[in-house]
Order: structure tokens, then sequence, then C-alpha cells
């Protein structure tokens, strides 16, 4: 996928109120067309649960010293 923005709605404040986002990320959030609120939480959260797990597949692995040093700074 590529790099998509997110569009952010304001009130007369200048304080976010809403997002907008790209067609193509909801319809991986919702890929039927079964949309209601609770499937919208579960969608979100497969999302980001599978994004961060990627992401971590692309990360190299310490080892036990290392992760042990990071962990203390």
């Amino acid at each position: 996928m590529s790099l998509l923005n997110l569009e952010y709605i304001t009130n007369q404040e200048g304080q976010p109120t809403a997002v907008v986002i790209p067609i193509e990320i909801w319809r991986q959030l919702l890929p039927t067309d079964n949309i209601s609120l609770e499937n919208l939480s579960e969608a979100i959260e497969d999302y980001c649960l599978n994004k961060a797990m990627d992401e971590g597949k692309n990360t190299p692995l310490y080892s036990r010293a290392e992760a042990l040093a990071f962990l203390e700074d």
C-alpha cells in the first residue's frame, strides 16, 4: 500500500473533531458491506495488530544481552 494521508476536520477553534481516511484504508478495515460500530472497532484493532506484527517481522532480533541493555536504557 502506498503512503496515504489522513485528513483532519477541525472546529472554529482549530481543534480536531473528525478524521477522514482514504477509501483504500477503509476497504482494508471493512472489506464487507456489513458496517456496524462493533465491526469497525474489531476491524481497526485487527488492522493495527497486523500492522504491528508486519513491522515486527522487519525488525532485527536482539540477543538476550542486547535486549536487556535496551531495556535498561
